[in-house]
């Protein structure tokens, strides 16, 4: 079946037009069956000619010979048009499947790439006093700290490499990257005196 609209994908009222159009057909068939009963139960098959070989005059034999033709036009018709909505069908569903076999794909490579990209934290921010530098510079509470200036997960021995890095960098903004979320984030932290406890608070 050609795609309507010119290759363009199958949609649902494609489908719901096709099946409208089968009712209609399927209506029209019946109406001729109708007919056909309506001329002394005559059907598809009985002869049209008495036993003499004339025409029988008991029935219109111009409306029984339009309505057989018209009954096999039209099941012509539905048959061709069955075939088209079960093709409409069946790339319908394949779309939706690949669709959705597309969107699970593309979730999965989505969590694996997060999982590979998101580094090693070494330590996690459980308090941020409000003024303080830390809480100037974006710091938030459950951040996990994955850089902080020159210290990583692999270098990374206890806090008091920290303290040294905070201790040599009074004043200079230092690269600090957190986990947040599930997402990496960069902040700016510059160490330096303020009215609270030590450099960062």
């Amino acid at each position: 079946m050609a795609e309507p609209g010119g290759g363009r994908p199958v949609t649902v009222s494609d489908v719901q037009q096709l099946v409208r159009r089968k009712d209609e057909i399927e209506a029209q068939i019946k109406a001729c069956y109708e007919l056909l009963e309506g001329q002394k139960g005559v059907g598809m098959h009985e002869p049209l000619v008495d036993a003499e070989g004339f025409p029988r005059a008991d029935i219109d034999l111009y409306q029984v010979r339009t309505a057989r033709h018209n009954i096999i036009c039209l099941q012509n018709d539905h048959k061709a048009l069955m075939k088209q909505v079960e093709e409409a069908l069946h790339k319908l569903h394949a779309r939706e499947k690949e669709k959705h076999a597309k969107d699970e794909a593309e979730a999965l490579a989505e969590a694996m790439s997060q999982n590979q990209s998101l580094p090693q934290a070494f330590a996690k921010v459980n308090a941020v006093t409000s003024g303080s530098p830390a809480s100037i510079s974006g710091l938030q509470v459950d951040d996990e700290i994955v850089e902080f200036g020159s210290v990583n997960a692999n270098n990374f021995q206890n806090l008091q490499n920290i303290a040294t890095v905070v201790q040599h960098s009074e004043g200079r903004p230092l690269s600090v990257t957190v986990i947040r979320g599930g997402r990496r984030v960069h902040v700016g932290l510059t160490p330096k005196r303020w009215a609270g406890k030590g450099l960062l608070g």
